[in-house]
């Protein structure tokens, strides 16, 4: 909340099983912080899901303490469980409390805190869309109006076409507005070299490319050959010095570029079919793009 107040496309905000005080959060993992101040980052283990903690994120939470849910100017809605064993729940009280109108609360009742019931998250995000569909559609005129915010006005402004892409400053720094024919976000920069983490960063957003293409290649795949597969997962690195299995590392002294792609998935597969498996993850169009040597062809326009 302390950043949705800066965020003028933002008009709604949601909080699920969420402390009234960035700062509460730093006593799950009190054990951890010396470690996190002397190392930079830890390990922590908070309800059950392991999490890497920097100091970043220690000196962040210092900054914000309850005043800045009074100055949200948003629509709020609270949701928590009253038996989370992570966030009591007499801090969605404080959070509530400290709000103004507009303002709802809707209790989650026997959900944990990271929802990890089905049922529970499909009941969650239902709700959510209900509501924020009231606020949202009221203002949906206004936020039209306002084309450095709006995603539908910046796409109509620019008439993008399918298949292109735009990018367009948002604060003449590090922030950018990306817009495609019927899609919108921002990107950005990490805090700790000047942006203000709004988005992904720009290899973020490469390797997020060749994940998302690489993982529904491998999907059409299982269903085109009836493969037992219920869930694939995609992890990937970006590094301008690996040295791992490179065939001529002995004359190479500064390494090579490189992204490692981790996959993994749920199901049966047997040796062969690992193989293979592993064999239309590079036949994904974006992963032949990148190692078809691409040129790309730069034009000013005045």
């Amino acid at each position: 909340m302390g950043v949705a107040q800066h965020v003028e496309e933002a008009m709604t905000v949601v909080t699920i099983g969420a402390p009234s005080d960035a700062a509460h959060v730093a006593h799950n993992f009190a054990l951890q912080l010396d470690d996190i101040e002397q190392n930079g980052k830890a390990e922590v283990n908070l309800a059950g899901r392991v999490f890497t903690i920097e100091k970043q994120f220690l000196d962040d939470i210092k900054r914000y303490d309850t005043s800045h849910i009074g100055q949200l100017r948003k629509a709020l809605l609270v949701m928590h469980s009253p038996i989370d064993s992570t966030v009591k729940i007499s801090e969605a009280e404080k959070i509530y409390q400290a709000a103004l109108h507009p303002k709802s609360f809707v209790s989650l009742d026997d959900a944990d805190h990271l929802l990890t019931n089905k049922r529970d998250a499909e009941y969650a995000t239902d709700v959510i869309a209900a509501w924020s569909g009231r606020y949202i559609d009221s203002q949906a005129s206004h936020v039209v109006s306002n084309q450095a915010s709006s995603e539908k006005a910046t796409a109509v402004k620019n008439n993008i076409a399918k298949g292109h892409v735009l990018v367009e400053e948002k604060n003449h720094k590090f922030t950018q507005h990306v817009s495609t024919n019927s899609h919108y976000w921002l990107a950005d920069e990490p805090t700790n070299v000047g942006g203000n983490n709004m988005g992904p960063d720009p290899y973020e957003h490469l390797l997020a490319g060749l994940g998302a293409c690489t993982a529904m290649t491998l999907r059409m795949y299982a269903v085109r050959k009836n493969l037992a597969i219920k869930h694939i997962k995609v992890k990937l690195t970006h590094s301008r010095d690996y040295q791992q299995d490179c065939q001529q590392c002995e004359n190479q002294s500064h390494g090579i570029e490189a992204i490692v792609r981790e996959i993994s998935y749920e199901g049966e597969l047997d040796t062969a079919q690992q193989a293979r498996f592993l064999e239309i993850a590079d036949k994904c169009p974006v992963h032949k793009t990148l190692h078809n040597n691409v040129t790309v062809v730069s034009k000013l326009l005045s």
